[in-house]
């Protein structure tokens, strides 16, 4: 057995185990598997069954199936939510914690109203908890009759000093952002094996996984987003065999409640002042980037990809 002990008064790390170190040199790693070219879940896909131009152009972008969104009961998700369903989502199930879920009522409400066509679900969820998240999909498969695409909009934001940051307030906010992206992805992609029928997962990360925000320190947040365009990449090549695409997002600055008040007014004219656009993102100026790669034809050969959506804030 490894044991504790001290050399010249301090403590020194245990030694290895001799049967651990042998188990290693004798371990098998598992291997991925790639596509193929005769695969029909990663094939191109036949031309639009089109007469004229008009219907060319919107069958390039038509969404397909059924959507679970994540943090469904914010701002950037009920925007493409209402995007997705404009470009053909047949099915939608919005996911929050049901605190958000009851805030959002109204405009859950608007969806109803706005698309009495499309039947838009509603499940509780902690992104955090694998067993729930597990449950909730499952629950979304089976009213849905399947999942064909994920969006992954749930998320918190932490600006706080990193001295005085707790080692609990950082696991936090990497255990929403990161490890419930992941979480809810392989819910997802599950169900979407199952399916045989391939599928789109999208992340979100930030413009905070390219680069050092200022003025507002933000560490753990930034590492999270960081994190979230590798699992992509990551996730991209592992299920593209199944038909299954993994992209994300980084937006900039966007005007939201989040960025909103006079307290923020100072702030806000750094942020505007370093993007070549001079300023904040609209909330709508996203959903093209979600209808794109949520898209089975518009987004066929994107997989693998973090798209950053911020007026050239990243240029500097």
């Amino acid at each position: 057995m490894a044991q504790d002990g001290q050399r010249n008064g301090q403590p020194v790390a245990p030694m290895a185990n001799p049967e651990d170190r042998a188990a290693l040199a004798s371990r098998t790693l598992p291997q991925m598997t790639l596509s193929t070219a005769e695969s029909p879940l990663t094939a191109p896909l036949p031309p639009p069954q089109a007469s004229t131009p008009a219907e060319r152009a919107t069958a390039r972008f038509r969404i397909d199936g059924n959507a679970v969104i994540t943090g469904g009961s914010g701002t950037l998700a009920y925007a493409a939510t209402r995007a997705l369903i404009e470009h053909g989502l047949s099915q939608v199930t919005l996911m929050d914690l049901q605190p958000s879920i009851d805030a959002a009522k109204e405009k859950m409400a608007e969806l109803n109203r706005d698309f009495p066509h499309v039947k838009v679900h509603v499940v509780t969820v902690d992104v955090t908890d694998q067993e729930v998240a597990e449950e909730a999909f499952q629950k979304a498969s089976e009213i849905m009759g399947g999942i064909d695409i994920l969006c992954c909009f749930a998320g918190i934001v932490g600006c706080v000093h990193s001295t005085e940051q707790t080692a609990k307030e950082w696991r936090k906010v990497l255990d929403v952002n990161l490890t419930g992206s992941f979480v809810c992805a392989q819910a997802a992609a599950k169900h979407m094996i199952a399916s045989q029928n391939g599928g789109s997962i999208l992340f979100t990360a930030s413009i905070s996984a390219h680069h050092v925000n200022y003025p507002q320190p933000q560490a753990a947040y930034n590492v999270s987003k960081i994190g979230v365009t590798h699992l992509t990449r990551n996730l991209a090549a592992e299920w593209a065999v199944h038909g299954i695409r993994v992209n994300c997002i980084s937006p900039g600055y966007l005007d939201t409640v989040l960025n909103a008040g006079d307290n923020l007014k100072d702030v806000r004219t750094v942020w505007a002042s370093r993007c070549p656009m001079g300023r904040m993102g609209d909330v709508d100026e996203i959903t093209p980037s979600v209808v794109l790669l949520s898209s089975k034809r518009a987004g066929r050969y994107i997989t693998g990809t973090d798209l950053v959506v911020d007026g050239g804030a990243m240029c500097f």
